[in-house]
């Protein structure tokens, strides 16, 4: 039986494991941050230097995210596994967080709350958002390579009913993700924004993102762009769904949802064990209308072509929402039931962009 701390190491996609606590040998001894300077020299006054091992200016994310107040400084992570959370206040605008080995799968942030789990003051539970490895509320805020997780297992908390656990919760507008690995179970990547009145926008390019229900999901004005989407088997269910991959909880004043292009959608489920997206009207917004375009992506055998879509609540079907798709292929995009795959034409695909989505802003 593998440990909570393995089991997404086993399924982190492709033939290398996430080595978690595991730093590569070129970085464990004398330049732990590469080519990104170091305390001794320092790129600029507004670089801090992160290292579990004492060879930077902190040993943990959260030290250094408390010392960096203002605005634009740069956290440099060395290689290695940080199990803490992760909390960056709103006014830590122009962040960047940068993995100093360039590959996201040596630098690790991770823990291992759940909805359902027990604050430790006694006052009810983490909720979904609590759950959260790392909360990141600034405007402006980059981050690349690096993996946020959450390693909470079902498995070993069978008499929990909230089994939804964060990796990363985004709410600032003007978020970008570049070259990072979103890895967890329900619930992993939360791109949201900070109230219903906020079409935060957000940007993850070249991006890894695994998980089984609702794995992408939240209200932002989000583009995922060269992402892949890795669909995880579930030994708990004996029968089709697995789950969703997206499930958009867009503002119904918010003309842009998710926009997904030029991805993949793969699994390791058996084929057509998956939905692709269903919509979240979540109560606290019962005007919610949400909205999900994917297109130029390809859609792996995992997904039910059939039925690529579900409904989350009585009251809001999957049909009623602003779901399209555009020059998709794949197996998991087979038109079966036109009625099912609700497509845009070419005139109505020029809006889809990421221009579209963003305005004034070029991450």
């Amino acid at each position: 039986m593998p440990t909570r701390r393995t089991a997404l190491a086993l399924l982190a996609g492709g033939t290398t494991a996430l080595a978690l606590g595991t730093a590569p040998a070129a970085f464990a001894h004398g330049r732990p941050f590469g080519p990104y300077g170091s305390p001794a020299r320092r790129l600029g006054p507004a670089t801090l230097y992160v290292d579990a091992r004492g060879r930077g200016d902190h040993t943990t994310v959260q030290a250094a995210v408390n010392a960096a107040t203002g605005t634009g400084r740069t956290l440099v992570i060395a290689p290695g596994t940080y199990r803490e959370t992760v909390d960056i206040p709103a006014d830590r605008t122009g962040l960047t967080l940068i993995g100093a080995s360039g590959d996201p799968r040596d630098t690790v942030i991770v823990y291992d709350n759940a909805n359902g789990t027990p604050r430790p003051d006694g006052s009810g539970t983490y909720g979904t958002s609590g759950s959260a490895t790392v909360t990141a509320r600034p405007a402006g805020l980059t981050a690349r390579d690096l993996t946020f997780a959450n390693d909470w297992l079902r498995a070993d908390h069978p008499g929990y009913t909230g089994t939804q656990a964060v990796a990363i919760k985004v709410t600032g507008d003007r978020s970008a993700f570049y070259g990072c690995r979103f890895l967890g179970h329900q619930d992993t990547l939360y791109a949201d924004s900070a109230s219903l009145t906020d079409f935060a926008r957000q940007y993850y390019r070249d991006c890894y993102v695994e998980g089984d229900v609702d794995f992408v999901f939240g209200r932002a004005s989000a583009v995922l762009d060269r992402c892949h989407f890795r669909t995880l088997t579930r030994t708990d269910l004996a029968a089709a769904p697995y789950g969703f991959v997206f499930a958009p909880s867009t503002a119904g004043a918010n003309p842009h949802g998710f926009l997904v292009l030029r991805s993949r959608v793969t699994s390791t489920a058996p084929d057509g064990y998956f939905k692709l997206a269903r919509p979240w009207v979540p109560s606290s917004d019962l005007t919610a209308h949400p909205m999900l375009t994917v297109r130029d992506s390809h859609l792996g055998a995992g997904i039910d072509a059939d039925e690529p879509y579900g409904t989350m609540a009585a009251g809001f079907p999957w049909q009623e929402q602003r779901f399209a798709e555009y020059r998709n292929t794949g197996p998991g995009a087979r038109v079966t039931v036109p009625a099912n795959r609700p497509r845009l034409t070419g005139s109505e695909a020029r809006l889809h962009t990421p221009a579209a989505w963003f305005g004034d802003w070029r991450p």
